[in-house]
């Protein structure tokens, strides 16, 4: 089965204002699986590639460089949505409407693109989120389904890194306004919620991590930080959009 994103596709997100496509991915030292996420990238899209190396120790830019990838190396360590939006911010700057994100570790699939591009050519969605609810840990099911009562967001994968955001959205998470959020799942959906942008799931299959270990919850003590730091989020974006709706 040949998934590759027909030329013709491209051609429509241009006319429809929603082109050209730029793929981000935030990297940190992941010399072993990022040449292969954008080697399969590129066999799916014809799009720029931009890694951001978020200041990584091992050979990440290397391995990135020889697959065909553009790198952005960061001078220090800025996690996961500071390299991400360092990638929107760089897309904005040259002139790319729409930014697909990819971890690069290898969960997601390229292949998933053609099927996320249709809510954005459609003008359904300003925000697509490849959803795949089923790889959850019974932990993490249990924190997504806290989340979702305090938070009021019904979406069904809240910490799914692949996304396509379109020119709105994307100027958007440049703002000064999304640059505190310490993860790119609950805060940026709060944001962009709290913005009346609209947002689309769409399911799609995601593989094992290759060295199946999350940088995030790698310890009880990252898990506590990330549950605190997150709660405290999401109770200030909900009064803050509890306050906004009082004074409508």
């Amino acid at each position: 089965m040949n998934n590759t994103v027909p030329e013709n596709i491209f051609t429509t997100m241009t006319a429809a204002g929603c082109g050209p496509l730029l793929v981000v991915i935030p990297a940190w030292n992941e010399e072993n699986t990022v040449d292969k996420v954008v080697t399969a990238t590129r066999k799916i899209l014809t799009s720029d590639i931009v890694v951001v190396d978020d200041c990584s120790s091992d050979q990440t830019i290397k391995s990135a460089r020889k697959a065909g990838a553009r790198i952005l190396p960061l001078p220090y360590h800025l996690n996961s949505w500071g390299a991400m939006q360092t990638g929107i911010r760089y897309g904005l700057k040259n002139g790319y409407r729409c930014i697909l994100t990819l971890d690069s570790d290898g969960q997601h699939l390229p292949e998933s693109v053609p099927a996320m591009l249709q809510p954005i050519i459609k003008g359904e969605a300003d925000v697509v989120i490849g959803a795949c609810p089923e790889r959850g840990s019974r932990g993490r099911k249990i924190a997504w389904a806290f989340f979702r009562m305090l938070t009021g967001l019904n979406y069904q994968d809240l910490t799914s890194g692949l996304r396509i955001y379109n020119h709105k959205a994307i100027k958007l998470l440049a703002s000064k306004e999304a640059t505190l959020l310490d993860y790119q799942d609950l805060g940026v959906l709060l944001l962009l919620r709290s913005s009346g942008l609209r947002i689309v799931e769409v399911p799609v299959i995601m593989e094992c991590r290759e060295n199946d270990k999350s940088r995030i919850f790698n310890s009880w003590l990252m898990v506590g930080k990330y549950m605190f730091q997150s709660i405290i989020l999401c109770l200030a974006k909900t009064k803050r959009r509890s306050n906004l709706k009082c004074h409508e």
